[in-house]
């Protein structure tokens, strides 16, 4: 896969989670990265630069991230939208996952969760 293609959409009101998971990205050769600080800012970002890929986490301001999934999925119902949860954001993760979520990865993110993810998302673009 051509990780230099991909355009990556990271979603999470955390600085230090957005910048983590950019730094992984970015290690792994994904250059085209663009942040949102919460699940409105979110979808408006979606909607003006159709990422391949969102990784969203659930718990945020002004708009939680299972309802900007279903924003998002009634805009593109194809996207690709990756949870990120912590730990106790259990039943959000179920709720998100009936809803369309493609896929989810437990908080932190580490460089082998995303690795698994991605050699997975590389079998299945359709998620």
């Amino acid at each position: 896969m051509n990780y230099e293609a991909i355009k990556v959409l990271i979603c999470d009101d955390s600085v230090f989670a957005r910048k983590g998971l950019k730094q992984i990205l970015l290690s792994f050769g994904i250059n085209i990265i663009i942040e949102a600080t919460d699940g409105k800012d979110a979808v408006d970002k979606y909607i003006e630069n159709k990422p391949d890929i969102v990784f969203m986490d659930i718990v945020m301001p002004k708009l939680a991230g299972t309802d900007a999934l279903k924003a998002i999925l009634a805009v593109e119902r194809k996207a690709k939208v990756v949870m990120l949860s912590s730990i106790g954001t259990q039943e959000n993760l179920i709720e998100a996952i009936n809803i369309g979520a493609c896929d989810f990865i437990q908080k932190p993110i580490t460089d082998d969760k995303l690795r698994k993810f991605f050699k997975s998302f590389e079998k299945n673009t359709s998620c």
